[in-house]
């Protein structure tokens, strides 16, 4: 029973892994690389927007611990603020576009 589920978690594993690609039924190669880099700097250039106007005047704050070591932190949090990582920001706003211009993220086919 052990062998079993380290062998199926080890094929999970592998297929999370597979590579992934936008496609677009009638799109070329070259289409899908412009509009790729399109959404691309449309999304960095928004994200650092919102970055600069949010958060640009906060810095790390320094807090305690019970113990009393010291430890810097952002003012926000993962459970205070879902858009507070810039970078996935950044990756949410590329994928809206993307699919918006009728993209589907599918697996890359194997060469």
């Amino acid at each position: 029973m052990k062998r079993l589920l380290t062998l199926v978690a080890l094929f999970a594993a592998a297929g999370g892994c597979a590579p992934m690609e936008w496609a677009k039924a009638d799109a070329t190669p070259e289409q899908t690389a412009e509009d790729s880099k399109q959404c691309q700097d449309n999304a960095w250039r928004e994200a650092n927007l919102r970055w600069a106007r949010y958060y640009g005047a906060f810095g790390p704050m320094q807090y305690q611990d019970s113990i009393g070591r010291r430890f810097l932190v952002w003012p926000w949090g993962p459970f205070s603020d879902p858009y507070g990582d810039r970078y996935l920001e950044e990756s949410r706003l590329t994928n809206y576009c993307m699919r918006a211009k009728g993209y589907e993220l599918r697996n890359a086919p194997k060469s």
